[in-house]
């Protein structure tokens, strides 16, 4: 007797589920878990360790982040108000920037700015090699926060703004008074998502190098294999994973509460 489409559907359904299963009994199996037990969480590797990674390399993450995302924003603001400007010149020169800076990575721009800034001119930004490192993450991330406010920006009805001058506003008032609170509030995921990225890029700063109390979790992991009482092991790179998950997954579970906020609210 031939099936239906609902029992096929459901016969495929109970197959998938069955090799599923059988997948992840023959990987419990196969792996090896006294030997992932060491390498991966040695119990020492998180005792031992926990002041340093939390006390120094998460808040130094944090703090990397928090410093960056404000230069980055400010950075944003104005190279949208030059885009939008009447004045060409200052529309080429945002739109040249936002385009280089988008297009390098932002590994290059770090490099550039800790060792090839002060080899070639003999000046280093402020804050020695971590405030170069912090300048490179600002000007990356600038350029990509200048594009979101642009959407933002161009996604508040010209109505509001034609009104607002109709009322005898001028338009630098119209724009901060009108147009920016609105488009803020429409960007306001978004820009949460560059927050969320700039997290992750402070691990990018290592390549210039650290002092022991400027480390992030990267640096701080990356040394904790080769010293200290889980040396020889990944303990540290799982503990800094963590540390990471423990920042980021707030901020992407408050991104997809605003957007559902946002799409109920049209």
């Amino acid at each position: 007797m031939a099936m239906t489409r609902r029992q096929r559907q459901r016969t495929i359904r109970m197959v998938l589920y069955a090799v599923f299963v059988a997948l992840v009994v023959v990987v419990l199996l196969l792996v090896d878990w006294e030997s992932v037990s060491h390498n991966f969480f040695l119990t020492e590797g998180f005792t031992g360790n926990w002041q340093d990674m939390i006390l120094v390399a998460a808040k130094n993450t944090i703090l990397y982040t928090i410093v960056a995302f404000i230069g980055g924003f400010v950075l944003g603001v104005l190279l949208v108000l030059m885009k939008l400007a009447p004045v060409a010149p200052f529309r080429w020169v945002s739109t040249a920037y936002i385009e280089l800076f988008r297009g390098l990575p932002a590994l290059i721009v770090i490099i550039f700015m800790g060792l090839g800034v002060p080899i070639a001119f003999g000046w280093r930004p402020p804050g020695g090699t971590v405030g170069a490192g912090l300048v490179a993450l600002m000007m990356v991330s600038g350029a990509y926060m200048a594009e979101t406010l642009r959407a933002g920006i161009e996604a508040v009805p010209k109505g509001q703004s034609e009104a607002a001058r109709s009322l005898g506003m001028s338009a630098p008032w119209t724009m901060t008074s009108i147009v920016m609170p609105q488009a803020l509030r429409i960007v306001v995921p978004p820009l949460t998502n560059e927050l969320v990225i700039l997290i992750k890029d402070t691990s990018l700063l290592f390549v210039i190098g650290l002092a022991a109390s400027q480390k992030e979790l990267t640096t701080m992991a990356r040394d904790f294999m080769a010293s200290g009482p889980s040396a020889g092991t990944a303990t540290s790179l799982v503990f800094a994973a963590l540390l990471y998950l423990a920042i980021t997954l707030p901020l992407t579970q408050l991104v997809a509460w605003m957007e559902r906020k946002q799409k109920r609210s049209r």
